[in-house]
């Protein structure tokens, strides 16, 4: 007859742990959920080609992120339709943190660029954080006499439509980065669009466009070989890469500011153990001097921020994209 008056004392004392759990914003067994993840590999998807920046940051990440978790992070290249082949794939895998995304600035570009995307660029995610963020460049080529965003502004108020610019294609971090300062400065200058940075700035350097906004990484070659000249960066600072280029802040556009980043994203509802060991770990990672060397490397910076802070500059991205996208009446196509 004694042991329901066990039982019951038990069931007494396991609630009292729960509420107690509860009421800490803790729940209940997270510590050995936490613990057991992971199990096997994770995959992290890279919604571009191999060899450019995002596609080395991620590799760089998932070597190190794979030694902390002791599980191997497989890095897998899923290039093409804008990005959203690689997001959609992610959005609609198993929240169990065994597949991730390396999302860039795109990921908040394509909500105001197209009509229909097949998941929802905040709901269906859930932020780890900003891994790296790093500036475009502002170049020009020397036959077009300038050599800063002054200059070049100043240029195109005197030949308002007759100075164009070339972009990895529409809807694209420097096509934007351009427009952006065309609305800031009012000047009209005219859009030549390309598939992909490589064969736009091969015509840049040939002479057959006069202006590009892109990664400093192919671009600081053909600058410091005199081919080009290099404008501005348009961080908020100075870049490593180039600290004696100046940004285009503070060449006379207050407020500017257009980066290239790269944040880790996870399915919508991945358990918040497993969200907070994987925020963690990434942090821990990007921060490690040889990590912090290799992104630099790139032109870029480690960031390493929470995921409340993501979501919110997630928010605040696609918002100003879209806002430039209508005023600009820009179209993918």
């Amino acid at each position: 007859m004694a042991q329901p008056a066990v039982r019951s004392r038990h069931t007494v004392l396991l609630t009292a742990v729960v509420a107690a759990g509860v009421a800490a914003g803790v729940l209940p067994f997270e510590a050995p959920a936490a613990a057991a993840y992971p199990q096997r590999a994770i995959r992290l998807i890279i919604p571009y080609p191999p060899g450019g920046a995002g596609d080395i940051i991620g590799r760089i990440l998932a070597a190190r992120l794979g030694e902390a978790m002791g599980q191997q992070v497989v890095a897998d290249n899923r290039p093409g339709g804008g990005q959203v082949i690689a997001t959609q794939l992610t959005a609609r895998a198993n929240p169990d943190g065994y597949t991730l995304l390396l999302a860039s600035a795109t990921h908040t570009i394509n909500p105001g660029l197209l009509k229909k995307l097949p998941y929802d660029s905040i709901r269906d995610f859930s932020a780890i954080t900003v891994v790296a963020d790093s500036p475009l460049l502002f170049l020009a080529h020397p036959s077009l006499g300038v050599a800063s965003i002054q200059e070049l502004v100043a240029a195109a108020h005197a030949r308002p439509g007759r100075i164009n610019y070339a972009s990895s294609g529409p809807g694209t971090g420097g096509h934007l980065s351009v427009e952006l300062l065309k609305r800031m400065t009012n000047i009209d200058l005219v859009h030549i669009p390309y598939k992909g940075a490589g064969p736009a700035l091969v015509d840049l350097v040939s002479g057959q466009v006069q202006v590009m906004c892109t990664s400093p990484l192919p671009s600081l070659p053909h600058v410091r070989a005199g081919r080009l000249k290099g404008l501005a960066m348009t961080g908020r600072a100075r870049s490593s890469a180039a600290p004696e280029i100046p940004t285009v802040a503070e060449s006379g556009v207050p407020g500017y500011e257009s980066t290239l980043w790269y944040a880790l994203l996870a399915p919508a509802a991945t358990p918040q153990p497993v969200m907070r060991r994987l925020h963690a770990e990434t942090v821990k990672a990007i921060r490690l001097p040889g990590v912090v060397e290799q992104i630099s490397a790139l032109g870029a910076q480690p960031i390493g921020n929470t995921p409340q802070e993501v979501t919110k500059f997630l928010q605040s991205e696609i918002a100003r994209w879209t806002r430039l996208i209508e005023q600009a009446n820009i179209r993918a196509d």
